[in-house]
């Protein structure tokens, strides 16, 4: 028994560290903590003082809601990497809540909404929009889409390429939606089914056999009510809101670069000079991810909405675009002023500005 010496038994270390002895067993059977010795007569599991680091280690990743799995290769890290690690769960968990809390604010929004109509203070609402697409300097074709009605407002950014007539057909598959007169119940089942025919529309120019590569396309648009905006974003086009003098970027970019943010690996200056940074996590075409990100806007009277392409966004400074924003109030002047300004940094890539001004209707 001599080797048994400065052994602890479960039940110490269980208390030492805040495990429970059914843990641990489960932990020794999984081979994430192995006791010092099992004492072969009666069975008793002894722990060594120094393992007692990596059983607190072990029930804060618990915690913090970990998979087991995941903590056994935690386990096995220098400290610098396991923190890495660490990060790299807790940037995924947020990112998860993130989506999660924005689906729970749509349908709190959607299923507390009132029919303004209903209202008689309340003064009609419209909207007073442009869209403009351009080339830009280097690349060859156009293969974005930029479209804005008084229902619709969209930007499609197409690649590869069947890029241009995927984009085409993602904004197409949107204007046909007859959102007149949509009761605020019925808005959820729309964007579903609108969508729907989007991914099939996007599939049908791809064809059955074609890779992501070979044909498809961001989207970002947004859907007028009378009195609010339905968002509908998959891919890294991005929607501004300017609203009392203040700029917000409104959507969350589906790129690798920004994942990496999130995680913390990459700061936001690095993000922008990536090699890599156009690499998409989701996008619409064949084996892509197509989630949307979905989410309700209760539209202000003065609020403006610029919905642009990354030929916008990763060239223009935001400063500069909330400057433009700020400064110029026509729809059709702002959007021109907006690609020049990417055509003068270079225009690298194909550029697609909507601007819409949400304004009150006269009577």
């Amino acid at each position: 028994m001599g080797s048994d010496i400065g052994l602890l038994t479960i039940g110490t270390f269980a208390k030492a560290s805040r495990l429970s002895p059914k843990a641990l067993r489960l932990y020794d059977e999984l081979g994430l903590l192995t006791p010092a010795r099992v004492d072969p007569v009666t069975g008793y599991r002894l722990y060594a003082p120094e393992q007692l680091e990596q059983a607190r280690l072990v029930a804060w990743l618990r915690r913090l809601g970990m998979p087991l799995a995941r903590i056994q290769h935690v386990c096995t890290l220098e400290a610098g990497p396991a923190a890495r690690e660490v990060r790299a769960f807790w940037a995924q968990v947020e990112a998860d809540t993130a989506a999660r809390r924005d689906l729970a604010s749509f349908l709190t929004g959607h299923l507390s909404w009132k029919d303004p109509a209903m209202s008689p203070t309340a003064k009609p609402l419209g909207i007073r929009y442009a869209a403009l697409s351009d080339t830009g300097l280097v690349r060859e074709s156009n293969q974005d889409t930029a479209y804005a009605g008084s229902r619709l407002l969209a930007v499609a950014d197409g690649f590869g390429s069947g890029g241009a007539p995927a984009s085409a057909a993602a904004v197409d598959a949107l204007k046909r939606l007859k959102t007149d007169s949509i009761p605020a119940g019925d808005l959820l089942h729309l964007l579903e089914d609108a969508i729907e025919q989007v991914k099939q529309a996007v599939n049908g120019v791809a064809g059955p056999a074609s890779s992501p590569e070979e044909a498809g396309t961001t989207l970002t648009a947004m859907l007028w009510t009378g009195s609010q905006l339905a968002l509908v974003h998959i891919g890294d086009s991005r929607v501004y809101l300017l609203r009392d003098g203040e700029l917000f970027q409104i959507t969350h970019d589906h790129t690798v670069v920004q994942s990496m943010v999130d995680e913390g690996s990459l700061t936001p200056e690095e993000a922008a000079s990536h090699p890599q940074r156009s690499l998409l996590l989701r996008a619409l075409g064949q084996g892509a991810d197509g989630t949307p990100d979905m989410r309700l806007h209760d539209a202000q009277r003065e609020d403006r909405y610029l919905l642009c392409s990354d030929g916008l966004s990763t060239v223009v400074p935001s400063e500069e675009i909330h400057r433009v924003l700020s400064e110029i109030s026509e729809p059709e002047r702002a959007v021109r002023e907006l690609i020049a300004l990417a055509n003068g940094s270079g225009g690298p890539d194909n550029v697609s500005c909507v601007v819409a001004d949400v304004m009150e209707l006269q009577q």
